[in-house]
């Protein structure tokens, strides 16, 4: 609180009150500069804990980036010629020269229909109609002018069939085109003025690439749309094609390969082939030892910036005989001490050759810098090109090529674990008991009331008369083209033999299921179809019970593998070898930043303590204040009565004076 100002003139004794009291005060005032110095001083530490958050924070980012494998294991795909294609390659690839022939790129149909006068126009009666879209391969037959003749198609059972509803607010060519392409189905619909007397032409394109992906269209509804839109490579034609679907054929070594997509991917094992035009060149793979020294580099760039950091607020300048702000602060020294010794330490667990930094000339220097020597790097990388990465980040190496690591907690502690698997997961299943009805009747047996993994939807499918491999695939593009299902990521794949159908979810474990009612199941699945719900991977890991899920086995908490997931894709049970898992240095270091910088950390309980002692010097300089209103109050109220006193003494003085002075001289 403040303290208002003495405003009184020299009293009438000629005592200065406002002036006396004003020193009186300065003096008592004297502790509250004590407290600003000190106040100051967290002040400038708390500043300075705020440049400590800042390096740690940038240090774990740089630490986190560096913890994912892909740093340290890229390899490089370069193309002789890179006008026929490009080229990427992931850790898995194996580095050599391939000789590449591109022989026609992968292409996508295109069919356009009849022109119409008017873009906008209404066409048809606006009765409701369904449109429905089917992909597959176009074979057999000859195409003359877009149109096929005696041709066949077989529907793609990877690729959900969808559906549009057109009624009279959307029966133009323009609301026929939107409505196409608001409903996301793999098809881009667009129109075309070709400058003929009727130029309005509604042209549709598949998304996709590849002899898998021609259309099939069905029209169900008003018949001029069905006259204007449907469809079928095997019958009536009303679009023509202008493109043909068709997949990427070319060589690698002389293996001949097809692709649906140009960007071809398994031909050459890690390798992504972009292709661009046809023609011949060679792909050269090799392994990206530049990429691994930037990333080495980095690392230790990232541990010179923090290091500078923490010295520069903590450092003694002998000549000035002054300090830093957090020279001797006892948690920034813990914070120091504890890298150091994260960096210090040898790996376990990697089952590589390389369990320290040394080993690729990464070493702490006197002054506790880092220093990398590029030489003994580039030699390392030479000669142990794969375990550098086990240096850095958290790694597990299966010994069972169908055991693969998935990831891994702080809590995982390193080391060499033996997986044995008690059971395999299975996925839930619907399989019928005899072949299935090839003809599916409207009203009749075309509808399926499922539940997909705990998801339930109806299933309508189009009716017509089958193939048993067309209405597997039907009913398989189906029920994945199902909102409700694709919605939840929930999938099946669809089989049969000998007309024998079958429906597998695509999940893995207990909550993977397939269950079947309806008009549609006696036609598709027989009077007595089997199903067998999903089930949970089980085993252990290092001799403990681990918590399976879908395919997935889980470390159990509180032991050394708490936190550690491996999944286990296939095999036989019984005894699956060894996984070894260690944690690299900056993965170390990032879960090390972390802790330093959480709410319960040591950073957030230093600055959370200098906060305090803040708030509470405001506390005591607002008590300390409202102190002295009281002091200054109890000054002026004894200084103006000296004041009033010395005053009626003067005049008592002054009044004997004149009585003393009329008193008869005596002589």
């Amino acid at each position: 609180m403040a303290i208002s100002t003495l405003g009184t003139a020299t009293a009438p004794s000629g005592l200065d009150v406002a002036g006396t009291v004003s020193q009186l005060m300065t003096v008592e005032r004297q502790p509250l500069a004590l407290l600003a110095r000190k106040e100051a001083g967290y002040q400038a530490t708390l500043s300075a804990y705020g440049n400590v958050k800042s390096a740690l924070a940038s240090f774990q980012t740089a630490m986190s980036g560096l913890s994912n494998l892909s740093r340290f294991q890229a390899l490089s795909a370069t193309a002789a010629d890179a006008t026929i294609l490009t080229a990427s390659a992931n850790s898995s690839a194996v580095p050599g020269s391939y000789a590449v022939q591109v022989g026609s790129l992968a292409q996508a149909q295109t069919i356009a229909a009849a022109g119409q006068t008017s873009a906008s126009a209404a066409i048809g009666a606006g009765a409701t109609t369904t449109i429905s879209f089917q992909f597959g391969t176009i074979s057999g037959g000859s195409l003359t002018a877009g149109v096929y003749s005696s041709a066949t198609f077989t529907q793609d059972a990877t690729q959900a069939m969808g559906t549009v509803t057109l009624n009279s607010s959307n029966n133009s060519l323009q609301g026929i085109r939107d409505a196409i392409n608001a409903a996301n189905l793999g098809v881009t619909a667009t129109i075309v003025n070709d400058g003929s007397a009727a130029p309005y032409r509604l042209v549709l394109a598949s998304n996709t690439t590849g002899a898998t992906k021609s259309m099939k269209i069905s029209v169900a509804g008003d018949a001029t749309l069905q006259g204007l839109l449907a469809y079928d490579p095997a019958g009536t034609q009303n679009l023509t094609q202008s493109s043909a679907a068709k997949d990427a054929a070319l060589t690698v070594n002389g293996i001949a390969i097809s692709s649906a997509s140009n960007a071809v991917t398994g031909a050459i094992q890690g390798a992504t082939l972009n292709l661009a035009k046809t023609g011949t060149t060679t792909l050269a793979v090799a392994r990206d030892a530049g990429a691994m020294q930037s990333a080495v580099q980095a690392f230790v760039a990232a541990y010179n910036d923090v290091h500078k950091t923490l010295t520069d607020l903590t450092a003694y300048n002998a000549a000035t005989k002054t300090g830093a702000v957090l020279l001797g602060d006892s948690t920034v020294l813990t914070l120091q001490t504890q890298i150091r010794s994260a960096l210090s330490s040898t790996l376990t667990g990697s089952g590589g050759s390389l369990t320290s930094l040394s080993q690729i000339g990464v070493a702490l220097q006197r002054d506790g810098t880092m220093a990398l020597d590029a030489a003994k790097l580039t030699t390392a990388i030479a000669n142990n090109f794969n375990d550098v990465a086990g240096l850095f980040a958290a790694i597990g190496k299966p010994t069972d090529s169908l055991v693969n690591f998935v990831s891994s907690s702080t809590n995982t502690k390193p080391g060499s674990y033996a997986v044995n698997v008690t059971t395999l997961a299975t996925q839930g299943n619907t399989a019928g008991s005899a072949a299935a009805g090839l003809t599916i009747s409207a009203g009749v047996n075309d509808q399926l009331l499922m539940v997909l993994d705990g998801v339930s939807a109806t299933v309508t499918l189009p009716a017509g008369t089958y193939t048993a491999s067309a209405l597997a695939a039907q009913v398989q593009a189906t029920i994945n083209g199902t909102a409700a299902f694709s919605a939840a990521g929930a999938a099946v794949n669809v089989t049969q033999s000998a007309g024998v159908i079958s429906i597998t979810s695509n999940r893995y474990g207990a909550g993977s299921g397939v269950n079947v009612t309806g008009n549609g199941l006696f036609n598709l699945l027989g009077g007595a179809p089997t199903t067998a719900a999903g089930v949970d991977v089980a085993g252990t890991i290092n001799g403990v019970s681990a918590t399976g899920a879908g395919q997935t086995l889980t470390g159990t908490i509180g032991t050394a593998t708490e936190g550690l997931k491996i999944q286990v894709v296939g095999g036989t049970t019984g005894a699956r070898g060894t996984l070894n898992f260690s944690q690299g240095y900056a993965y170390k270091l990032n879960a090390l930043a972390g802790n330093f910088l959480n709410s319960t950390g040591p950073v957030a309980s230093r600055t959370d303590g200098i906060n305090k002692s803040i708030k509470d010097i405001g506390k005591r300089r607002d008590a300390f204040n409202l102190r002295m209103v009281d002091v200054e109050a109890h000054y002026r109220k004894q200084f103006t009565a000296l004041d009033v006193m010395l005053s009626n003494m003067s005049q008592t003085s002054n009044f004997l004076t004149q009585q003393l002075a009329s008193l008869p001289k005596i002589s």
